[in-house]
C-alpha cells in the first residue's frame, strides 16, 4: 500500500488538531457492552411482592420501594439478561406494564414492557420527569440500591413463600374490587 500524498489527495498530511483514537475500539465492532445498571421500575406497590415475583421468575434483584411503585435493581445485566427479566416479570404480573430502564456510562435507555412484551423505546425525559428524587438518583448513578430503605433481596424469598405471598396480594385486589 503506497503513503504517497500525491497518489491521495485528499487525504491531510497531519490529523487535526484535538483528534484522538481512543484506547477502547470495542464498541466499533458492533457489539454492545452490559449495561452499568439495569432497573425494573414497577407500578406494584411493595418490595416485597416485586422481590417475590422475581423470585418465581429465579430473577436475583433487590427491590426498593418507592412512592411510585417499587423498583428492582438486577443484579445480572450480561448480555440479554435484562430484557429477559423485563419480559419475565410483566408475564407474571399481567396487566401492570413496567419500564426498563438500562445505564451505559450517561447514555439511558427506557423500554416499556407489558404482558411479557417489549412495547418501544420512551424518551428517559418522560420516564424520571415525575418520578421521585430517589429514582432519579439510583438511575443516574448517584446513590446505589443499598443507599434506599427497605430493600428486599429477591434470594431472601423462597418460591413457596414467593407463591403465598402474590396469592395473597391477589386475593386481596379482588376483595377491594368487589
Amino acid at each position: 500500500m503506497t503513503t504517497d500524498p500525491d497518489q491521495h489527495p485528499d487525504l491531510p498530511d497531519e490529523l487535526p488538531e484535538g483528534f484522538e483514537v481512543p484506547d477502547d475500539l470495542s464498541g466499533l465492532d458492533g457489539t454492545r457492552k452490559d449495561p452499568d445498571l439495569a432497573v425494573l421500575v414497577t407500578q406494584i406497590a411493595g418490595a416485597e411482592p416485586l422481590a417475590a415475583a422475581c423470585a418465581l421468575a429465579e430473577l436475583d434483584v433487590d427491590a426498593a420501594p418507592t412512592p411510585v411503585g417499587a423498583v428492582a435493581v438486577l443484579r445480572d445485566t450480561s448480555d440479554d439478561a435484562p430484557d429477559h427479566a423485563a419480559a419475565a416479570v410483566s408475564k407474571l404480573v399481567a396487566g401492570v406494564p413496567l419500564v426498563l430502564v438500562t445505564r451505559w456510562g450517561e447514555q439511558l435507555t427506557c423500554v416499556r414492557y407489558a404482558d411479557g412484551e417489549a412495547e418501544g423505546e420512551l424518551p428517559p425525559g418522560l420516564v424520571l420527569g415525575g418520578a421521585p428524587e430517589a429514582l432519579e438518583d439510583l438511575v443516574t448513578g448517584q446513590i446505589t440500591v443499598a443507599d434506599l430503605p427497605g430493600v428486599v433481596a429477591s434470594g431472601s424469598i423462597g418460591r413457596f413463600k414467593a407463591m403465598r405471598m402474590l396469592t395473597g396480594a391477589a386475593r386481596k385486589a379482588r376483595k377491594k374490587q368487589q
